[in-house]
């Protein structure tokens, strides 16, 4: 299962010994702007048997970044629910073990939003002026290029 490719629930249910609870649209995640970010989604997954989840997920950390004036889309989130209620955040790179029962929800990031509001109203929702705001490069790739660069 990814997320660039979306298996379809039938297929994943087949393949792995799981239930797929929900698979939906998560509102308001893409970033405001002119062109607004999409919305992420979240995927609920049940356990049929004890197995190792592993998770290899971006955007946990740093939210997906608008541009050219527009807002950053929403940062995306791993949740293990334990059969017994218990909730445990799980980072966006990690293997766990899980039980039968068990539940798995991922929720992925929205993207960021695209140029300058034109609309006052909607503007005013915004904690800055778009005119104001410049893209600012940040990102895996970035600090992991001025961390070389600082040796």
């Amino acid at each position: 299962m990814t997320n660039t490719r979306i298996t379809d629930p039938e297929i994943l249910e087949r393949r792995y010994p799981v239930i797929l609870k929900s698979f939906t649209l998560n509102p308001n995640t893409g970033g405001i702007g002119k062109y607004r970010g999409g919305d992420g989604v979240i995927r609920e997954l049940i356990f049929r048997r004890h197995l190792t989840l592993s998770i290899l997920t971006e955007r946990r950390v740093f939210a997906p970044y608008g541009l050219e004036g527009g807002d950053d889309g929403k940062k995306g989130l791993n949740i293990l629910i334990r059969k017994s209620g218990k909730k445990i955040r799980l980072g966006s790179k990690t293997s766990v073990e899980v039980e039968k029962g068990d539940m798995f929800q991922l929720f992925t990031p929205g993207g960021g939003g695209y140029g300058p509001l034109s609309c006052k109203a909607t503007r005013d929702l915004k904690s800055d002026s778009p005119a104001k705001r410049r893209h600012i490069e940040r990102g895996s790739l970035f600090d992991y290029s001025r961390a070389q660069e600082s040796v």
